[in-house]
């Protein structure tokens, strides 16, 4: 899962989770905070979970959570729920349906200067899917047309951008341009 995480210095820095449990959580992540060190961390179909870093990680480290027995009871529900969907063929749980737009080329600025042309899939109020010649890393901030959001995932044949905020619905639904 990707997320982002805010050490003690209230600095918040991209992350990606490798495993998961109830009881503690292995991100890979460009910067590491400090043994012992406080971190609350942002995850996607997770929310919002703290605990302290546990241990250094050659590409990140471990955190062991600080949970209520309760919140770890909601934490396992969710990681199972999370495991199952795709082998039982669950819904994915998208709060925004998906359309083929109408325009599909688009210009998409990454990292705020660097342009290039691509191809929208579909999209939503939330988000779109990307093919493009070019695969930056994940949680790279993108543009896409005039609308700015951030990579949150690789799928075969493109990446998925979460917009920033969401589209109004009038927006998405007049045309579905960018």
């Amino acid at each position: 899962m990707l997320g982002r995480y805010m050490l003690a210095d209230r600095r918040e820095y991209p992350c990606q989770t490798v495993d998961m449990s109830p009881g503690g959580v292995r991100l890979t992540c460009a910067v590491q905070g400090e043994v012992g060190e406080r971190v609350v961390l942002y995850l996607e179909h997770i929310g919002r979970i703290e605990g302290i870093i546990a241990r250094h990680c050659p590409d990140g480290f471990a955190v062991q959570l600080n949970a209520t027995p309760r919140k770890r009871d909601k934490l396992a529900s969710q990681l199972t729920w999370l495991a199952n969907r795709e082998m039982l063929g669950l819904p994915e749980g998208r709060s925004h349906e998906r359309l083929v737009p109408i325009q599909a080329a688009v210009i998409l600025r990454i990292d705020g200067d660097h342009e290039v042309k691509a191809r929208l899939i579909d999209i939503s109020m939330s988000g779109v899917a990307i093919a493009c010649p070019l695969t930056p890393p994940l949680g790279t901030p993108v543009t896409v047309g005039s609308t700015p959001g951030r990579l949150v995932r690789y799928f075969e044949g493109g990446f998925g951008v979460q917009f920033l905020l969401p589209l109004s619905p009038d927006r998405f639904h007049a045309g579905m341009t960018l």
